[in-house]
C-alpha cells in the first residue's frame, strides 16, 4: 500500500457507530464526493485482500462469537427461499466459520432478541443494534399509506390486537396468509401484518418453516433501541460507514448497494461517514476504504469453501468482475435450456480467490457436483476440499462428480474427492 505525498490525517470520529453502540445524533455534510484526496493507493491484489479480511474469509475465524459474531461484523445476512445444500443465510456463517450445525445457527440468530428481520439488500437478518438505522426506511413506508392496494377498516388495528394478545404468530395463525385475493393472493391479514412490519409496528422475529413469525415491536426490541430518534441523514451515513467497514473497500455503487440505499444518499454522507477515499489500481472509479482495515495489512489464512450466490462477498455482480475477475450469475431463474453453469451454481473460493463452481444437489447421503467448472489444473485441490467439506457438512459421507467442464481434468477431481 503506498501512500501518496499529499496524505491527509485520518478525521477524527468519535461519533463513528459499531455494532454494539448508538452514538448520538450528528448531522451529516452534504457532498457529491469527498473533497479530499485520496489517502493512500492500493494494488489491486491488497484490495482483494482487504475486502476478503472484511468479510471474514481472510484470517482466523473468530469462533468464540461464532454465527452472532459473522451477523454483527457483516451487518446484513440475505434470506432466500432456495434450498439446495441448505437455505443461503445458514451457507453464510458455514463459509466463514467451517461445518457448525445448522440448528446452532438458526438458534444464534432468532433467540434473545439478538436480531430482526428486514428490507436491506434484499429480506435480510439484521443485529438488533441497526433497528434505529432503519428508521429512514420504515418513514419512507409510512409516507406511502396506501401501498399499492386495499385493507378494510380495522384490519390492521385487529392484527396488533391479536398479536398483543396472543403473539409470536405467523401469518396462518393471524387468520390465513391467502384468500385468493388480487395483491400476491395474500389475505387481508397478511396485507395488514406485512404493512405494520414495513412501519415498525411489528418485527419479523424468526422464520418457523420459512414462515414469518411476527411480534410486536414493543415486545421484540429492547426499550433503548425502540425509537425513530435518527434524522434519514444520521441513518444513512451510520449505514454508509458500516457498510464500508463490513465491505473494506468499495466504489459508491457497492458500499451504496450494500444496504439498498441511493447514490444521492451515499453522496451526501460520505465526506462524513469516517470513510477515507483511495485510488485502486484497476478500477476505474473512485473507492472508499475503512481507515481501520488500512491500518493493518490483512494477513492469515485463507478460507476454502462453497459460497452462497447470496454471499455478500459476492451479490454485487460488478463488484465481484472487478475484485476477482469472476463473473457470477444466479441462473435459478434462468430457463433451464438457457443455463451455462446450473441452477444454483456456488462459486468456490480457494486461496483468497474464485477458482470454479459447483452446481450440487443431495441423492441421500451423497453430494452431488452435477456441474463443475474448474479454472485450471490448480483449482482441483481447492473445489474438492470444498466439497469434502461441505459434504460432512449436509450429512453425506460420499461426493459424486457428474460433469467437469474441463474433461481433461475429471479424473483428477473424481480422485481427490474419492
Amino acid at each position: 500500500m503506498r501512500s501518496t505525498p499529499s496524505k491527509p490525517s485520518t478525521p477524527s470520529r468519535p461519533s463513528t457507530p459499531s455494532r454494539h453502540s448508538t452514538p448520538p445524533t450528528r448531522q451529516s455534510t452534504p457532498s457529491r464526493h469527498s473533497t479530499h484526496p485520496p489517502t493512500a493507493t492500493l494494488s489491486a491484489a491488497e484490495a482483494r485482500r482487504i475486502a476478503l479480511r472484511a468479510q471474514g474469509f481472510l484470517g482466523a475465524p473468530d469462533r468464540r462469537s461464532g454465527v452472532r459474531g459473522v451477523l454483527r461484523h457483516l451487518g446484513a445476512v440475505q434470506l432466500d427461499t432456495i434450498s439446495v445444500l441448505a437455505r443461503s443465510h445458514e451457507l453464510i456463517p458455514y463459509a466463514r466459520l467451517g461445518p457448525v450445525g445448522r440448528t446452532t445457527v438458526e438458534s444464534a440468530y432468532w433467540t434473545d432478541t439478538h436480531a430482526f428481520e428486514y428490507w436491506s439488500h434484499a429480506a435480510c437478518i439484521l443485529p438488533i443494534e441497526e433497528w434505529p438505522h432503519f428508521a429512514f426506511r420504515r418513514r419512507a413506508y409510512r409516507a406511502r399509506p396506501h401501498w399499492h392496494h386495499h385493507l378494510p377498516d380495522g384490519a390492521y388495528d385487529q392484527v396488533l390486537k391479536q398479536l398483543r394478545a396472543e403473539g409470536p404468530l405467523t401469518a396462518t395463525e393471524l387468520g390465513g396468509a391467502k384468500n385468493k385475493g388480487e395483491w400476491w393472493d395474500w389475505s387481508d391479514s397478511k396485507i395488514a401484518v406485512e404493512r405494520a412490519l414495513m412501519y415498525g409496528d411489528v418485527v419479523c422475529t424468526e422464520r418457523r418453516s420459512w414462515k414469518r413469525v411476527y411480534d410486536l415491536a414493543e415486545r421484540a426490541v429492547p426499550d433503548a433501541l425502540l425509537h425513530d430518534d435518527l434524522d434519514d441523514a444520521e441513518c444513512v451515513r451510520r449505514l454508509v460507514r458500516l457498510a464500508g467497514q463490513s465491505l473494506g473497500v468499495g466504489t459508491r455503487a457497492d458500499i451504496a448497494d450494500y444496504h439498498r440505499l441511493k447514490g444521492e444518499q451515499f453522496d451526501a454522507v460520505v465526506a462524513d461517514s469516517g470513510l477515507v477515499p483511495v485510488t485502486v489500481e484497476g478500477w476505474d472509479k473512485p473507492a472508499w476504504a475503512d481507515p481501520q482495515a488500512l491500518a493493518t495489512p490483512p494477513r492469515g489464512r485463507h478460507r476454502t469453501t462453497l459460497l452462497s450466490p447470496f454471499d455478500s462477498l459476492i451479490w454485487e455482480r460488478a463488484r465481484t468482475e472487478r475484485i476477482f475477475g469472476f463473473t457470477h450469475r444466479l441462473e435459478a431463474y434462468v430457463p433451464k435450456p438457457k443455463r451455462v453453469y446450473g441452477y444454483f451454481a456456488m462459486p468456490v473460493l480457494a486461496g483468497g480467490r474464485l477458482v470454479g463452481r459447483v452446481d450440487p444437489a443431495r441423492e441421500g447421503r451423497t453430494l452431488v457436483a452435477k456441474q463443475v467448472s474448474l479454472d485450471g489444473p490448480k483449482a482441483v485441490q481447492g473445489v474438492a476440499q470444498a466439497l469434502l467439506e461441505a459434504a460432512r457438512w449436509v450429512g453425506c459421507d460420499s461426493v459424486r462428480i457428474e460433469r467437469v467442464d474441463r474433461p481433461e481434468l475429471t479424473a483428477d477431481l473424481v480422485r481427490a474427492v474419492g
